[in-house]
């Protein structure tokens, strides 16, 4: 079982990068309880998407004027996105704010979801919703740092090939961040 994470301590970053005035935005860190096995619930956003399309996310995005916390925002965005109900999220923690290259402070809402649980993606956002399991995604072994040339500039980030799924960028770090709390 997890233990409650502590508040965020520091900042994560896809490579030293600075960024003035981010975009706050927070999102769910699903750890589904199943009795097969412990997973992450994951999700591929739709390709016609401005930002990060088709890409594999956490259910989540930008904090609105109303969001009381960044608890609030990834529990509203995950019930926008997916149709998760807050009465099934247990709510363990945060892992430290991740700074995007493209603008975001993402904060990381870790919770425990146990099911029975339905979910109903919204088509204009989602294109899928699947799980990971944990143990693999915890493995330092599956936490590859890769590289490209992004605008004149070498950008690294992680990735974490599963199956068909290609999960990197934020995503991925925000994985090795709580795999790194896990461990300490």
């Amino acid at each position: 079982m997890l233990a409650a994470l502590p508040a965020n301590a520091r900042h994560d970053d896809e490579s030293g990068i600075q960024i003035e005035n981010p975009v706050e935005a927070a999102v769910l860190f699903p750890i589904v309880l199943r009795e097969s096995g412990t997973t992450v619930l994951l999700t591929q956003r739709t390709a016609h998407l401005r930002d990060h399309a088709g890409q594999i996310s956490f259910p989540g995005g930008r904090a609105e004027s109303g969001d009381l916390s960044p608890m609030h925002t990834a529990l509203r965005e995950a019930e926008e996105e997916i149709g998760l109900s807050s009465a099934h999220v247990e709510v363990i923690g945060t892992l430290p704010e991740y700074l995007t290259v493209t603008g975001y402070r993402i904060t990381p809402v870790v919770a425990l979801l146990t099911p029975p649980f339905s979910l109903h993606p919204d088509p204009s956002e989602v294109a899928e919703v699947f799980e990971v399991p944990l143990a693999f995604l915890m493995n330092p072994e599956n936490h590859q740092r890769r590289s490209r040339e992004v605008q004149g500039e070498v950008r690294s980030f992680y990735a974490m090939p599963y199956g068909r799924h290609f999960i990197w960028g934020a995503t991925a770090g925000i994985i090795v961040s709580l795999a790194r709390a896990l461990a300490r």
